[in-house]
């Protein structure tokens, strides 16, 4: 591994576990088993639709209005509105982040985040997980008000780096977050937790990794 190389990885579902944060915050068992899931999937739909209809918002205000909508769709107590939104800064790490992640630094890597997540959401769940003092710089697309998977939020981290495509290994466990790096030339890892088939014409360039220590031994070829 070069020591100019850097790997950036997502944050939301790569670096952080949705599912088993919602879940620790619901020792009762009050919430629904799909709220998780269906709350995370509207998240990810109103990025899409802002993105579609030229009508940014923050990634807290959608993250927000996804909550409201799991919590009316699928009966949810509202009043747990807050202790729901206050778990996006404290999120849990997959258990393999932190050492995944101090390996490939003390290979020479640099690492950094490229996420949806605002400045305040990510250096919050980043310090509360022990994860930020293993980066070297955290990317939002807030900075330019674009949505993953837009070719501009890509190109936006190249610039921020100071870096080629070609010099960038972006690690994402989102298909579609991989596509779209991919096809803007950069060198791609899918961590592909659960063996879901290829989609978003993915294609052999993509290096299928299980979990975070795949990263360290992935060499994904460039375009």
């Amino acid at each position: 591994m070069a020591a100019a190389d850097w790997i950036v990885f997502d944050a939301y579902g790569t670096l952080f576990d949705l599912d088993t944060s919602v879940r620790r915050r619901d020792r009762g068992r009050a919430l629904p088993a799909a709220f998780a899931r269906e709350w995370r999937a509207k998240q990810l739909e109103y990025t899409w639709m802002a993105q579609a209809m030229g009508e940014y918002r923050d990634f807290w205000t959608l993250t927000g209005e996804a909550l409201d909508w799991a919590i009316s769709a699928l009966g949810a107590d509202a009043a747990r509105r807050e202790q729901l939104m206050d778990a996006y800064r404290a999120l849990d790490p997959f258990p393999e982040a932190h050492g995944a992640l101090r390996a490939l630094g003390e290979a020479g890597a640099r690492l950094a985040v490229l996420s949806n997540g605002t400045a305040g959401m990510l250096e919050a769940a980043l310090r509360a997980a022990g994860l930020a003092p293993l980066l070297d710089m955290v990317i939002s697309v807030d900075e330019i008000g674009v949505y993953k998977p837009d070719a501009r939020v890509y190109r936006h981290a190249q610039e921020r780096l100071h870096a080629a495509a070609a010099e960038i290994r972006f690690v994402s466990a989102n298909a579609w977050d991989v596509a779209g790096a991919q096809r803007c030339g950069l060198r791609v890892v899918w961590v592909n937790r659960h063996g879901a088939p290829p989609e978003y014409g993915l294609d052999a360039a993509a290096v299928e990794v299980a979990d975070l220590h795949g990263v360290h031994a992935a060499d994904p070829p460039g375009p």
